[in-house]
């Protein structure tokens, strides 16, 4: 039977990554960074991605990665959920990765491992692993067209563009115009790609690439999900053990106590989820139904938790000084990112020939 359980070197890196995190990514820094031009944390990026080698945990060895696994990838999007860092590595790392991955590119795979290249999958944010996708022109061997709702393309220096002829294309963000869209999770912002005659190099098949990315995306957003689930139970917790009301903490009240132990139960079950999602993209052995049971779940218990510690926190929860606010609104944000949990649903009902009424 597959141990879902952390082993003693996820653990570490863990403990590795939170600490970072506790240093260079408080919610202050979050709060202050998502009201700027620049919500990116890019000296957080090159600590990750440079500093600890995290950009290249899905890349082998040989190819200039760390050869490591989906489980090791869904601990540090746990903890950057926890922390709801403004890095572009869920699309870097682990979409525009998988896609060049299945496309077996060596050279931009290097380039992303090492983290001073930062990729982006120019696929909407909202599209699940079996949906159809936008592709541009291809005319005269550049390409054409508009794609929308793509995630970190403003921090992104290459594009991994589907075209009309059934290929993924490489094109630099010099070649093309990224316009910044409004978004509701504003420390994953959302960016429209123009390309009018920008040339690309074909790195392969857009079909398969596309595919394998997002199914990974959806699996592992998973376990960024419930980081933020995780993040608002613990602090929920907290601060109804500190706030007192009639002279005894808050906690202590037998409603508040039932709403949390609801919290606590999802946000377990979320864990199970997650993790057997991500050991399953790791193994091989029943990705897509494992992937499908994750997404269906996981996006209502993040919203509910992250729902539940806005309303908890009482007053202070709804102001803007208090972070409660971007886990509420990364939480949302996730619950339409790679498929909402109906689309998930509808899948995963056609994988085990559960025919709907």
């Amino acid at each position: 039977m597959t141990d879902l359980l952390y082993s003693e070197e996820e653990e570490a890196l863990r403990a590795a990554v939170r600490d970072l995190l506790t240093d260079h990514c408080a919610p202050a820094d979050v709060l202050g960074r998502v009201e700027s031009d620049t919500p990116h944390d890019l000296a957080l990026w090159k600590q990750l991605a440079d500093g600890m080698g995290l950009a290249g945990l899905l890349v082998p060895e040989a190819q200039g990665g760390q050869g490591a696994s989906h489980r090791e990838v869904a601990v540090v999007l746990e903890e950057l959920g926890r922390a709801v860092a403004p890095v572009p590595y869920l699309t870097s790392a682990v979409v525009a990765t998988e896609a060049l991955l299945a496309c077996g590119d060596e050279e931009l795979l290097g380039r992303l491992a090492s983290g001073r290249t930062i990729g982006a999958l120019a696929v909407g944010l909202h599209t699940a692993p079996s949906a159809a996708f936008t592709a541009v022109r291809l005319e005269s061997g550049v390409l054409h067209g508009e794609l929308t709702g793509i995630a970190d393309a403003a921090v992104a220096d290459v594009l991994l563009v589907p075209a009309d002829d059934g290929g993924l294309y490489a094109v630099t963000a010099d070649a093309a115009t990224v316009t910044p869209q409004v978004s509701f999770d504003l420390t994953r912002p959302l960016a429209t790609v123009r390309l009018e005659g920008a040339p690309g190099r074909r790195v392969g098949d857009a079909e398969p690439a596309v595919r394998r990315a997002l199914r990974a995306a959806a699996g592992l957003l998973a376990s960024e999900q419930l980081g933020v689930a995780d993040w608002a139970l613990t602090e929920t917790v907290r601060y109804l053990k500190e706030r007192k009301q009639f002279n005894r903490p808050v906690g202590g009240f037998q409603a508040l106590k039932h709403r949390l132990a609801q919290l606590w139960l999802e946000t377990v079950n979320l864990r199970a989820a997650a993790r057997a999602a991500a050991d399953a993209l790791a193994s091989g052995e029943d990705a897509e139904i494992s992937v499908a049971v994750a997404q269906a779940y996981a996006a209502p218990v993040a919203v509910h938790a992250t729902e539940e510690a806005v309303q908890l926190h009482a007053g202070i929860g709804m102001t803007w000084e208090h972070p409660a606010h971007l886990y509420l609104k990364r939480a949302k944000a996730d619950s339409i990112a790679y498929g909402t949990a109906g689309v998930h649903r509808e899948a995963l009902a056609g994988l085990v020939d559960l025919q709907t009424p």
